[in-house]
């Protein structure tokens, strides 16, 4: 590989680490300095609604393809209803999500190839 790669990898390395390890230092101290609080009241806001939004952000990402082609677009379309089919039946998180993955590959590959 070349040093350009390395560097981009260890730059990557070291840019997901720091996210996992600023906040969590961040929290460590904030409830040290309110010891006798209750560690819910500690939490700010914006900590509590930045779950939802990030799935949200990702739900948003996922609903539009890469590549906006019919086949893109069924698939996308397809995929979707499976995941919730696949949920409304078992409510998990994990077989809708290998439901709508393999859906979404298997009609982009008949569509691609029938096409």
């Amino acid at each position: 590989m070349s040093l350009e790669l390395w560097i981009a990898m260890i730059v990557a390395a070291l840019g997901t680490y720091l996210i996992r390890l600023l906040p969590l230092i961040w929290m460590q101290q904030r409830l040290k300095r309110r010891d006798g609080d209750a560690a819910v009241d500690v939490l700010p806001k914006w900590l509590v609604v930045l779950g939802p939004m990030m799935i949200a952000a990702v739900l948003g990402v996922s609903l539009v393809p890469r590549t906006p082609d019919p086949a893109g677009w069924l698939a996308t379309v397809v995929g979707l209803g499976v995941t919730l089919v696949v949920w409304r039946r078992t409510r998990s998180l994990g077989w809708p999500v290998v439901g709508g993955v393999l859906t979404f590959g298997v009609v982009v590959i008949v569509v691609r190839v029938v096409i």
